[in-house]
């Protein structure tokens, strides 16, 4: 997949948090695709990040201006509001795990329960597509992050050619290509290889 990678600069940082669980399932899933896209991004592994140095430090630096990824009633809607920066960074905390997992990550981390929630709506279709998402809306770590750029581009926040969107989510397309090859061989007669269903609401190019 690592051939597929297009890195892009960004003037947001962002801050992968992966579950454990994620880390031990695989090692080209889409939390650590989306770091080895950006440059500008840093990844860390936990399930309470509470007082981790790191991302303390961010946090406590004044030329930051942190938000979380997290829907909630109160979390800034990026397609119609607009982030106050002044002269700090943009840092985004993407939870990379599980719906019910990322509710733990959130709720051990106090660090990052004090921070503001960013958000987003859309109209596409993930193309995770030998994985069920819980809702239809559910987007993976690496396609929520090409929304955010979408979006901060379309505000002026960011400077991003055309190009580098349409690329950045190749090495996750060419993931689900090879992953829905593999299971389309396995998936045989008289083998114990558990069963998929594939959706086939989406194509990939």
């Amino acid at each position: 997949m690592c051939t597929a990678v297009n890195p892009i600069s960004t003037n947001t940082k962002f801050v992968i948090l992966m579950h454990p669980k994620e880390f031990k399932k695989t090692k080209n899933g889409t939390g650590r695709l989306t770091h080895l896209s950006l440059p500008n991004s840093e990844l860390y592994i936990d399930v309470d990040f509470t007082h981790h140095k790191a991302i303390n430090a961010l946090i406590d630096d004044p030329q930051n201006c942190c938000y979380v990824l997290y829907p909630g009633e109160e979390s800034l809607h990026l397609n119609t509001q607009k982030i106050e920066l002044g002269n700090r960074q943009l840092v985004v905390f993407i939870i990379d795990s599980t719906w019910p997992c990322s509710v733990k990550i959130l709720r051990l981390s106090r660090n990052l329960q004090d921070l503001p929630k960013l958000s987003f709506t859309h109209t596409k279709t993930s193309q995770f597509q030998f994985k069920e998402q819980p809702k239809e809306f559910c987007l993976s770590t690496m396609e929520s992050t090409l929304t955010i750029l979408e979006l901060l581009n379309a505000q002026g926040m960011e400077n991003l050619h055309e190009q580098s969107l349409t690329s950045f989510l190749n090495p996750f397309l060419l993931m689900v290509e090879y992953q829905i090859r593999y299971i389309s061989q396995s998936d045989l007669p008289n083998t114990k290889t558990k069963r998929f269903r594939i959706r086939k609401d989406t194509s990939i190019p």
